[in-house]
């Protein structure tokens, strides 16, 4: 499930936890009058529409001036959104980016893309027309934000919550008139998702406020939460017994507006073809190693077989968060050995089981304080456990991706150096752009590239200097997730212009991706509303290359961790910009 904000204007919460570190401190170049006038000019767009146009993700960066607020859902705050943008698109191309430094230069260019990218969603992908999940979980998202982090007493937070939720219902009206024709997958997974969120309005919020005492503010939310539960009920009957049978939309974005969306969204504009030959050429090189691999473990199976063994061997399901927690004081050891990257706070993430109206389409996240955020600093890592009622079969399948091997990458690609060092490193920055915006390439590409690294810094070694076989698995688990996002990548691009099914895609992510046919499905819905999920591999083959023409440009001078910490001064902005800052030039990023 998306963030409704997220979905509509991309914004990127950061971590802000306490710490002093000079080694990561930094200063936003600003080097001219045309500088200071355009964060002058970014500062009056988050202030004057991003944030009130956007409540929930104003709560969830931090700000909580807007936490009695909902967003607009109606049809006339749709068409008040493109409005605005629009007047905002201009106003922000109109400005020269050649009088703009470096630095801000680059932060035009997020702010400009942000806006397209926008309008791109409300007008050409429409979600709020074809996604009946941006109603439901959306609203169910906008409870959360003042329920997971207690930034003021409960007794305030209640009060915000009972003032948005008197909203809510109107949301679900709003779903009624907007939803036209939406793809029969929306429609399901929307199905799918509304047990658990009517389950987390009838446990799990009361649950969050039951040390609240006062009777008339108990009186206040037992009102509105009983509202909220029977209209998010009735939606759901809705859903089933009118819109699901007229569920005959396409969920394809189709090859134009892929291409915008990557454009807008990552800066990357090479043609569809060439990017899904560029994957296909490293899933071989992955599938190949795969086969290396798996032969050194036992040269008498096939991969499929080693494979099959590799999902086998897991945790039982309520020993699963403890063994994540585990991973942690390994990985911070190595790092630190090897002096892979700064790491600015000894605080860790809490590890928690995934918030029910997540759990459909993730596996695990890491979720972290706004950059605002003063008060409620916990960053939490959550994982998605399977449900009691699952059969075993289905439970095995799931428990597939949890092998201990996997498990050491997901918590490297969430924690450490991934997800969390990210964030604690966007504390230090002074720039609001990117304290706020970024790119998933540079998000989630850095996350994967770190998987990879982390082993070819000799992890496995770290981990068990005298078990080979254990080191052989640490790395088919890696290399298992590497062709996770190769097989998404092509997927994504495919489904969404035609040229494969949805069942094709579930046996592509089998057969090519080596996952499990569970593993498969719930990708494949995640690719009908996620087209571009091809950013965890597209990102990571831009770092690689980036680090590699540093690498020949600096010569012995070279450091990696330099490399890191200087990437992390550059927040999450697009590789495209990073290279430019990094290496002084705008050469191609593959």
């Amino acid at each position: 499930m998306k963030k409704l904000a997220q979905a509509l204007i991309g914004a990127l919460a950061a971590v802000t936890l306490g710490y002093s570190v000079t080694a990561v401190a930094q200063t936003t170049r600003v080097s001219s009058a045309a500088d200071h006038a355009f964060i002058r000019f970014s500062d009056s767009y988050f202030d004057t529409y991003y944030f009130p146009t956007n409540p929930t993700t104003a709560t969830t960066d931090g700000l909580h001036d807007f936490d009695t607020k909902l967003e607009d859902y109606s049809r006339a705050g749709v068409d008040a959104n493109v409005k605005a943008l629009q007047d905002w698109q201009a106003k922000v191309a109109a400005v020269d980016a050649t009088k703009l430094g470096e630095r801000v230069r680059g932060d035009r260019e997020l702010v400009l893309n942000n806006i397209r990218s926008t309008l791109l969603t409300l007008q050409t992908i429409r979600p709020w027309q074809k996604n009946p999940d941006v109603y439901s979980s959306g609203i169910t998202n906008s409870a959360f934000t003042l329920m997971e982090r207690k930034f003021a007493p409960p007794e305030t937070r209640l009060r915000d919550l009972i003032a948005r939720e008197k909203l809510m219902p109107a949301v679900l009206a709003d779903a009624h008139k907007n939803l036209d024709n939406p793809p029969l997958i929306y429609t399901q997974i929307a199905l799918q998702q509304l047990p658990g969120l009517v389950q987390f309005f009838q446990k799990d919020v009361p649950s969050a406020f039951s040390d609240v005492t006062d009777p008339d503010l108990k009186k206040q939310f037992a009102e509105s939460n009983a509202a909220v539960i029977q209209s998010l009920q009735n939606y759901q009957g809705w859903l089933k017994s009118d819109l699901l049978p007229r569920s005959h939309g396409d969920f394809r974005i189709g090859a134009a507006a892929f291409r915008d969306k990557l454009k807008y969204d990552e800066m990357v504009s090479l043609p569809l073809d060439r990017l899904i030959a560029v994957d296909m050429a490293n899933m071989r090189q992955n599938q190949q190693a795969f086969t290396d691999v798996a032969k050194q473990l036992d040269p008498g199976k096939t991969p499929q077989q080693v494979l099959a063994e590799l999902g086998s061997d897991y945790p039982a399901p309520d020993k699963i968060l403890d063994t994540f927690r585990g991973t942690f004081d390994r990985l911070v050891g190595f790092i630190k050995q090897k002096q892979i990257i700064t790491i600015p706070s000894d605080v860790r993430p809490i590890v928690e089981e995934t918030p029910p109206f997540m759990r459909a389409t993730t596996f695990a996240s890491m979720d972290t304080p706004g950059p605002y955020e003063a008060v409620a600093k916990e960053a939490y890592f959550n994982v998605t456990l399977p449900e009691p009622e699952w059969s075993k079969q289905r439970t095995q399948e799931f428990m597939a991706q949890f092998s201990y091997p996997v498990i050491t990458s997901v918590a490297t690609h969430e924690a450490y150096p991934g997800h969390y060092i990210q964030f604690l490193w966007a504390h230090s920055q002074d720039d609001r752009v990117r304290k706020l915006l970024g790119a998933n390439t540079n998000i989630e590409g850095w996350a994967h590239y770190c998987e990879q690294m982390m082993l070819d810094e000799g992890l496995a070694q770290y981990e068990f200097p005298t078990d080979k076989h254990q080191q052989l698995l640490l790395r088919l688990g890696q290399l298992q997730d590497a062709l996770l996002r190769n097989a998404r990548f092509v997927v994504g691009i495919k489904m969404h212009t035609g040229q494969m099914t949805m069942d094709q895609a579930i046996d592509f992510f089998v057969k090519q991706g080596y996952q499990s046919r569970a593993v498969g499905e719930v990708e494949t819905k995640r690719g009908t509303s996620d087209p571009t999920y091809l950013y965890y591999t597209l990102g990571k083959l831009q770092i690689m290359k980036l680090r590699t023409d540093l690498a020949a440009k600096e010569g012995k001078s070279f450091n990696l961790q330099q490399f890191h910490d200087n990437f992390m001064r550059q927040g999450f902005a697009p590789i495209a910009i990073v290279r430019e800052a990094m290496l002084g030039n705008t050469s191609p990023t593959l």
